[in-house]
């Protein structure tokens, strides 16, 4: 029996469908990731799943307990944590978790050995208000509480959004080591590099699942070579690829200053040559039409008076996969 089972979950805020016929499954004992940008449908569908939510249509089990009849039991074996800080901000670190410990009908020393790793790096602050609690601390005290009664599946919403990089990395490590005492987990985030960290992810956008498998053979389902150019100049870098595809050619669309500068070579170029020109970091991750080649692009930046650009062959990132699955879907 799957930990969570989805089977056409649908629900709308009036005129808006936010979650559009979803349906999937986690395994006990997997780390699951939704991965998608705001707006997707990630929140309400973890609402859904922590029994906050009455779904439209579709059902959703837990454990096998179904998260709209046996809501009540339910509750007593998942741990959620928002994607906003919800704990008492004028209750100390240990006065909120003592409170939550409380309600469960546990105690903070009984399943101390759970939140252990954690909770140690909040214990020096344990007076402190959690409102005066750092954004990284804040979180950790959140999963903390979230942990306190031992539940078998915990749900986070974005656990680590307006958190800093080392905090983002320590909440995984946690995270993992949380997966390895037997807790099934499913989290969502904006972040594409945390993907990586999950056993499996689903892609999510509009409401809709675009993809479910594991990080690696969603980078493998990208249909293309891809390829990452540079060049000091960035911006008329993306602007000479971008009139290279075959939209901007088919367009004709004629620019001013710089930007006519760098599309004034496609007049002479038999085709488009370039399918797709995304920015990446310091570099545009770039796609070719059927029949080009590498040194084809080179050639034509050269003539935009671009020399000196860089290009080679790499790895599909999750976000790539993403961008072209959304595209598809158009």
């Amino acid at each position: 029996m799957a930990a969570i089972e989805a089977n056409n979950i649908t629900h709308r805020y009036g005129s808006v469908t936010a979650v559009d016929d979803i349906s999937f499954s986690v395994e006990e004992g997997e780390l699951f990731g939704f991965i998608g940008p705001d707006g997707a449908g990630k929140t309400t569908l973890f609402r859904i799943a922590a029994t906050l939510i009455i779904p439209a249509g579709g059902r959703m089990t837990l454990l096998g307990l179904n998260t709209v009849s046996r809501y009540r039991e339910l509750r007593n074996h998942i741990g959620y944590m928002p994607g906003r800080f919800s704990l008492y901000q004028d209750l100390t670190v240990e006065e909120n978790l003592n409170f939550f410990a409380t309600i469960f009908g546990t105690t903070i020393r009984q399943n101390y050995h759970l939140i252990e790793p954690i909770y140690k790096q909040l214990e020096p602050f344990k007076k402190r208000q959690a409102g005066r609690l750092s954004g990284g601390m804040k979180q950790k005290l959140a999963l903390s509480c979230a942990l306190i009664h031992k539940p078998e599946i915990l749900i986070l919403d974005e656990p680590t959004t307006g958190v800093d990089a080392v905090s983002r990395t320590e909440f995984w490590e946690m995270l993992t080591q949380l997966k390895h005492e037997g807790i099934t987990i499913i989290v969502s985030t904006p972040y594409m590099d945390e993907a990586l960290r999950c056993d499996r992810i689903g892609l999510i956008q509009s409401g809709k699942l675009l993809s479910i498998d594991t990080p690696d053979m969603v980078r493998r389902s990208y249909s293309r070579k891809l390829f990452a150019v540079t060049h000091p100049d960035k911006y008329r870098l993306l602007l000479a690829l971008r009139s290279m595809t075959a939209g901007s050619l088919q367009a004709g669309t004629s620019g001013t200053g710089r930007e006519a500068a760098t599309e004034s070579h496609t007049a002479a170029m038999p085709g488009p040559l370039a399918g797709s020109a995304e920015p990446f970091g310091d570099s545009v991750h770039l796609t070719l039409m059927e029949g080009a080649v590498p040194d084809d692009i080179i050639r034509a930046l050269e003539r935009a008076g671009l020399a000196g650009a860089a290009i080679k062959e790499i790895i599909p990132g999750v976000e790539d996969v993403f961008l072209e699955l959304m595209k598809n879907g158009d």
